[in-house]
């Protein structure tokens, strides 16, 4: 593995675990009101947008960060509109 390609794999695996306690606490409380629905809204297509470059630039770190941070992001907004 290059250099790059271990940096870009150890900041993707810290910034998406980031969002795994997140998900966890609002499924234990289903308490989201302090949640900002818009900055997820704009999080969630970001990353999505994310995805899609990594995917593009055929780059796996990216491609796989991306996808499960999207999925916990998306599991966030949904509980987000679920749960109010």
């Amino acid at each position: 593995m290059q250099s790059l390609d271990l940096i870009g794999s150890l900041a993707a695996t810290l910034t998406t675990t980031a969002f795994v306690p997140q998900v966890w606490k609002i499924w234990q409380t289903r308490h989201t009101h302090d949640i900002s629905l818009g900055m997820y809204v704009a999080f969630t297509c970001g990353v999505a947008l994310w995805l899609l470059y990594g995917t593009l630039l055929g780059s796996w770190p990216i491609i796989i960060a991306n996808a499960i941070t999207v999925c916990l992001a998306g599991t966030v907004l949904f509980m987000k509109l679920r749960f109010g």
